[in-house]
């Protein structure tokens, strides 16, 4: 029986083993290999203080990956102690996927990341979904009490260097080219979900829903 043809068959050298890739790209020296730490330092503190955004990379059991952004006002996650954070859960489109895979497989990973700033806080562990009053009202925004929260054990962490940030000049405005004529989010639910829909018949409805309310 013929198998299903690899998506990547059109390429070659395609790299397939750790041996391959150490040679071709090499291997990380001692001193970028023991900046990972275990546990919540002084200075992950102080980056996740200032930090108003981060990214959560979650997968479930079959291996379906998910990359879901947060964000709030700087110092929105919470840093119960070295190696525990809480992250608020605010309204959003109830989807949930990464509650979802969380609840199948607590592994995650977080990306934090500070507006002008290159370098990024990588943070990895596993988390629990809770609605602990407490700790609810300590992440209220504008009087507003999240519902839940994630709470994150920290088992790695670590800084990542800023040549990415660099070589996009991702936080250079002079850089930046104007994106009014890409579609928003609208015209992405209509044309991908095939809805027989006028935007402005979305925006009512989203609207009436409560999936446009930021707290």
């Amino acid at each position: 029986m013929t198998g299903k043809a690899s998506p990547f068959s059109g390429f070659t050298g395609v790299i397939e083993s750790v041996a391959d890739l150490e040679e071709f790209a090499g291997v990380a020296p001692q001193k970028v290999v023991v900046k990972e730490i275990d546990a919540l330092d002084d200075l992950c503190r102080d980056f996740i203080a200032r930090s108003p955004f981060c990214l959560i990379a979650t997968s479930n059991p079959d291996g379906v990956i998910d990359i879901s952004p947060k964000g709030d006002p700087a110092g929105f996650v919470t840093v119960l102690s070295d190696t525990m954070l809480a992250i608020p859960d605010r309204p959003g489109n109830r989807r949930l996927d990464s509650y979802h895979n969380l609840i199948k497989d607590p592994r995650l990973g977080l990306l934090f990341l500070i507006p002008s700033k290159g370098e990024t806080l990588r943070v990895s562990g596993e988390a629990r979904i809770v609605r602990d009053p407490a700790l609810m009202e300590r992440m209220s925004v504008n009087g507003k009490v999240p519902a839940m929260a994630l709470v994150i054990h920290v088992t790695r962490a670590f800084m990542h260097c800023p040549k990415s940030m660099i070589r996009s000049k991702m936080w250079q405005p002079e850089s930046w080219h104007s994106a009014d004529d890409l579609g928003d989010i609208g015209d992405a639910m209509i044309k991908h979900g095939k809805l027989k829909q006028s935007p402005e018949e979305l925006l009512k409805e989203a609207t009436s829903e409560g999936l446009l309310e930021l707290y």
